[in-house]
């Protein structure tokens, strides 16, 4: 014989206050007997397996195998009753006596949940009775020192919140709520999901423990609900067993439609419900149930359950008058059951499964091992002792230990079977989709399944496409706290907060974000930038100053028509080279004034086009050479006039400068510290041709690097040096009598080419890229177009309009 504890009845509890505890009998505190009838298949699954034992030859042979079924209750006294109760073998409790003639029962199958076998286990072994217990596995009950005589058939759920959190992973769900038991199991659950959603950046919306004691349930499920309602998550994992888990199989929810996904775990059964009370709370929850092998025949034996195949059976006519809601008929013998011909098949999901649960299937594992034990028991038995005598079929039931944590064996599903926890197998699960229909039917629907054991990759697969949500959407539910931070956003922590809330701020200046819920932007590489949104990098324009566009086209027309003009205009002079205006202002500087100012327009064409290392190394010193060789002419051009108006007079020291050659002199000496100013600047930091990525926005700008920027204002500070030394010279002659003195033609070029040169210097600091080479070619071209308009322009309109003043006579006149 065997002892089996299933939970088929409960006792609903009685809220009793302590004003109320004494006016009443203890009775009336507990509400009758309620059958759970889809744990009834568990009843059945054990009645199938010592029919199917008892038929097999090779099994057991010429041994019947029985069964004491007892009910457990949610509670320590009733499990304590009940256990007494087998052990004494008659209604009345004996303890240490058992009433039995011929005591043959051999081992005890029970324990729905951990809390119910350690209690049944403390009991059963003060007499060393083999206790198997099939509900789910719990590593404390494996401690052999605690608990020596205890054995668990179920699979191992190690890995049951890794499949959790791949689910929340790959729905992208990051804010939780978590419900457990108020027990170790449950404390264990609870530590153990939230280390593996730290490590997914998954975060805990709340945490809500339930009581495990009938009296707490019906004291505290208004609140617990109320938390659970009110709670801001859309997603909750439940965790616990069918018993536990009674505060939502009998909480008041309220009748309008919850907006929470429910995620249950192995041993929630959510079909679980009283009949009156309907699952549409539940629509669309997703449960994650024991993925099991198909029992040949079970399904066929339910098919054939009736009260009139096992007229004996007085509990199959009970539950037989209550599923089908039958009138009480145990008084009346003579009137028969209601519904004979009516098959399990037939009820709704709520009241009976066809599909061999996950309790079930370990009961119908566990019997067989129990089988497989004590056959091997009578095997070694038999050997010793002759098959007529029956004494071999006496024995202790401690002397089955040996035997029974050995045993191993493959079930007619084909799975193999082992009662050592150490070598038993890891659960693997079937995501089951619970789905209420409008006409108040029910079902469950394989979507997914996770298997632990499998190949990374192929561990986890889910059918999106056929899962049902609940009733307010028919989309992935939103199972966050924040709405995701899209392209061009980051994310900013709350403060006060965890890291799955927060709010979103778009990239600063410069930087982008490409994914969703970026913490941290990133700047783009230096020759790309952000588009407008921030989302990516666009690749830069690489630009300079171009003969192909307008700008510099514009500036190219004018130094080349300027530098004509100017060949001009020297044409003019060395053919009128014998004409008193023309020998009255020195010839030879005139000329080379000419020619330097020919070489000033065409300098500027340095500037325009791609920078390489040749037109970086010669626009500025070339452009410094050639200017300082105009401004050092038009400065001995301004000594001349001086020195001539102030030579003439008697004893004056200016005669000593009245050299052929002293003009000469000073352009060479001028313009010579110019050079060695530009070697010293290209000797030691020479300019360079670089890409500048930072002065426009979209654009990468060649340009030349000036190298050292106090050599380049050093070049253009001697040439305003020199200028100012021109102008000023000038100015204190511009009233010296003769028609010979060009003294205000110096003075007001001067002043043209100052007010250029000192406008170009913020100009230029204050521009960026082309506009910055523009600028300079500007005032280059504005400087020497005003040398040449103020210094040789009337000189020129005498000469080839007003012919008669170019005359000696008319110049002795004046």
């Amino acid at each position: 014989m065997i002892g089996i504890f299933l939970s088929l009845f409960s006792v609903e509890v009685n809220s009793v206050t302590g004003a109320e505890l004494f006016q009443s009998l203890p009775k009336s505190a507990c509400k009758p007997y309620q059958w759970l009838h889809k744990n009834y298949q568990q009843a059945l699954a054990l009645l199938f397996a010592v029919e199917e034992i008892n038929r097999d030859p090779h099994l057991l042979p010429n041994i019947s195998l029985g069964f004491h079924l007892y009910n457990t209750y949610h509670s320590d006294e009733r499990t304590l009753e009940s256990s007494l109760r087998w052990l004494s073998g008659e209604d009345k409790l004996i303890p240490n006596y058992s009433c039995r003639k011929q005591d043959k029962s051999v081992a005890v199958i029970g324990g729905v949940t951990s809390a119910l076998s350690i209690q049944m286990g403390t009991l059963l072994d003060l007499y060393k009775f083999p206790q198997i217990s099939y509900g789910p596995f719990d590593s404390i009950l494996s401690d052999k020192i605690q608990f020596p005589s205890l054995y668990q058939m179920a699979p191992k759920d190690s890995s049951l919140h890794q499949g959790l959190v791949h689910l929340m992973v790959y729905f992208k769900w990051n804010w939780i709520g978590l419900v457990a038991t108020d027990d170790i199991r449950g404390e264990k659950f609870l530590w153990e999901i939230r280390k593996e959603m730290l490590k997914n950046d998954v975060c805990v919306s709340f945490t809500e423990k339930i009581p495990v004691s009938e009296r707490g349930h019906m004291k505290s499920h208004e609140d617990f609900m109320t938390r659970i309602l009110e709670s801001p998550s859309e997603v909750i994992v439940i965790h616990g067993d069918a018993d536990s888990l009674m505060i939502l199989r009998y909480s008041q929810i309220p009748l309008f439609l919850i907006k929470k996904l429910w995620i249950g775990t192995s041993h929630w059964d959510i079909t679980m419900r009283p009949v009156y009370r309907q699952g549409h709370n539940f629509h669309g929850a997703l449960i994650f149930s024991y993925l099991i092998s198909e029992v040949p025949g079970f399904k066929t034996f339910l098919r054939t359950v009736k009260p009139s195949k096992y007229p004996d059976d007085i509990l199959l006519r009970g539950f037989w008058l209550s599923v089908f809601r039958c009138s009480d008929q145990l008084e009346n013998e003579e009137q028969g059951i209601c519904s004979p011909n009516a098959s399990l098949e037939t009820l709704p999901l709520c009241s009976f499964d066809m599909t061999m649960s996950g309790l079930s299937y370990t009961i119908y594992n566990t019997v067989y091992a129990v089988a497989w034990a004590l056959h091997e028991i009578f095997l070694r038995k038999s050997e010793k002792n002759s098959m007529r005598d029956e004494g071999y079929l006496v024995f202790h039931s401690w002397q089955l230990h040996s035997f029974l944590k050995n045993t191993q064996f493959n079930n007619s599903a084909g799975d193999h079977m082992f009662v050592d926890e150490k070598r038993s197998s890891e659960a693997r699960y079937a995501i089951m989709n619970y789905i209420f229909f409008p006409n108040e039917t029910d079902a469950l629907v394989k979507v997914g399944q996770f298997v632990p054991t499998a190949p990374l990759g192929e561990d986890f697969t889910i059918c999106e496409d056929v899962i049902v949500w609940g009733w307010w959407k028919s989309q992935v539910p939103r199972g966050v706290c924040s709405e995701s931070c899209g392209p061009g956003l980051r994310k900013i922590s709350l403060e006060g907060q965890v890291t799955c809330c927060y709010d979103c701020s778009p990239c600063p200046e410069g930087e982008i974000s490409s994914q969703l819920n970026a913490d941290q932007c990133k700047k783009c590489p230096e020759d790309k930038y952000p588009n407008e949104q921030r989302d990516r990098c666009l690749s830069k324009a690489v630009t300079f100053l171009t003969v192909k566009e307008p700008l510099g086209m514009t500036l190219t027309c004018m130094a080349v028509s300027f530098s004509l003009l100017t060949a001009l205009v020297l044409g003019v002079f060395v053919k009128f080279q014998d004409t008193p205006i023309v020998k009255a202002n020195n010839r030879t500087l005139s000329y080379t004034l000419l020619i330097s100012l020919i070489f000033c327009f065409l300098c500027s064409l340095l500037f325009i086009g791609h920078p390489t290392t040749a037109t970086c190394l010669l626009r500025q010193t070339v452009f410094a050479v050639v200017f300082t060789v105009a401004v050092s002419s038009i400065l001995a051009k301004t000594i001349i006039v001086v020195v001539a108006f102030r030579g003439i007079r008697p004893g004056s020291r200016i005669r000593m400068f009245m050299h052929p050659r002293m003009s000469v002199y000073v352009v060479l000496i001028c313009s010579g510290l110019q050079v060695t100013l530009c070697g010293i600047w290209l000797g030691t930091s020479p300019p360079f041709p670089e890409a500048d990525t930072h002065s426009e926005y979209a654009h990468i700008i060649i340009r030349c690097n000036e190298g050292s920027v106090f050599a380049f204002y050093s070049v253009l500070g001697y040439i305003a040096f020199l200028a100012l030394g021109s102008f000023t010279v000038a100015f204190l002659a511009r009233n010296l009598p003769d028609a010979f003195n060009e003294a205000k033609f110096i003075t007001f070029s001067m002043l043209v080419f100052c007010s250029v040169w000192v406008s170009f210097l913020p100009t230029y600091q204050s521009t960026k890229g082309k506009a910055m080479v523009a600028v300079e070619i500007f005032s280059i071209l504005a400087s020497s177009a005003g040398l040449l308009a103020c210094i040789f322009i009337p000189k020129c309109y005498v000469i080839l309009l007003k012919p008669d003043r170019n005359t000696q006579r008319q110049i002795k006149n004046k």
